[in-house]
């Protein structure tokens, strides 16, 4: 009977679909690159340096190879590939993180209803059976996002050096109590409030024209080219999410201004400000900055509130939002 040592390196191999029997040097040489742009790659994707170990396989050196190819023929200066190569393993990092957590639960199920002897055996089914569909659905989806983000910045048509700053709304929704509700809850009752937060309102966003920037378990980061827009979204997300079953109140903030978008994030005074807004919003609340609120028409009622002292910003008036009686968000 296999030990779990053969088993995972089973799983593995099965992933990756060669054995790791290769040292750093030999995938340096296979690929044609040198040994400390080789390391260099690997750390760019996430991995420490496995010194002289047989921790590679053909695969690997399959990968160097076709990053030694783009630098060669000047596809790409060595700097950007790196740079690019540290964005892929960032984000798959984190992707492969969400989907092993994802999966955890239907190995669990597959052993005890018998499909399965035990959760190694039911992980290597699953990735044999569904691997190769999901492999293609992400080098699809990530065609899509390509496409919609090279979309964005030709919609801009912002100069060249002004590329990657543009005028946005950023919100921020967060869950109130969240501390003490994860000393309260037991770690499964605590993930289904984080899994029915982030996908509800990932959903919502996305299906009002906004695009999260990213979620952080108790709250997620949104941006919106369109004010008005924006502001529905911070009170739909208020609406609808603070009526859900087993979800604590929120509170939203949103603030506009140059926004600089870098390695799949969104930096400046916008994203901090409205982080600040709604942190001092009452539960079930949405706050805005001036510059949004300069930017709503008719459809929305807005109050001036007492300047509070928010840091990096000083005394800052906030302001309440609302729709006007009537008027239902489309």
């Amino acid at each position: 009977m296999a030990n779990r040592a053969d088993e995972r390196d089973e799983l593995v191999s099965l992933i990756l679909g060669s054995r790791l029997d290769l040292t750093s040097d030999e995938v340096a040489e296979k690929g044609g690159l040198s040994p400390e742009n080789t390391r260099r790659l690997w750390r760019a994707l996430g991995f420490p340096d496995p010194g002289e170990d047989a921790a590679f396989g053909e695969s690997d050196a399959e990968a160097v190879a076709i990053v030694a190819s783009a630098i060669e023929h000047g596809v790409l200066g060595e700097d950007t590939t790196f740079r690019l190569t540290r964005a892929v393993g960032q984000t798959m990092a984190r992707l492969a993180d969400w989907q092993v957590s994802t999966v955890v639960d239907q190995l669990e199920q597959d052993v005890d209803e018998g499909r399965a002897g035990n959760r190694m055996e039911a992980a290597m089914a699953l990735v044999a059976t569904a691997g190769p569909a999901f492999e293609q659905l992400m080098i699809h989806a990530w065609r899509r996002h390509l496409a919609a983000a090279a979309s964005r910045l030709e919609a801009q048509g912002a100069l060249d050096e002004e590329l990657l700053s543009t005028t946005m709304s950023v919100g921020f929704a967060d869950l109130s109590r969240f501390t003490a509700l994860s000393n309260e809850l037991d770690d499964a009752g605590l993930a289904r409030i984080v899994e029915t937060f982030e996908t509800r309102a990932t959903d919502l966003i996305t299906s009002h024209g906004g695009r999260v920037i990213k979620t952080l378990g108790d709250a997620v980061l949104y941006v919106c080219p369109d004010p008005v827009q924006a502001t529905r979204i911070a009170l739909e997300i208020v609406r609808r999410l603070s009526t859900s079953d087993g979800l604590p109140s929120l509170r939203v903030g949103l603030a506009t201004g140059s926004v600089l978008s870098r390695l799949g994030d969104v930096f400046g005074p916008p994203v901090n400000l409205a982080a600040r807004l709604s942190h001092v919003a009452r539960s079930n609340r949405v706050l805005i900055d001036k510059t949004t609120a300069d930017r709503l028409g008719d459809d929305f009622e807005t109050r001036v509130l007492p300047p509070r002292l928010l840091r990096g910003f000083g005394n800052v008036s906030p302001i309440t939002v609302s729709e006007r009686r009537g008027f239902r968000s489309r």
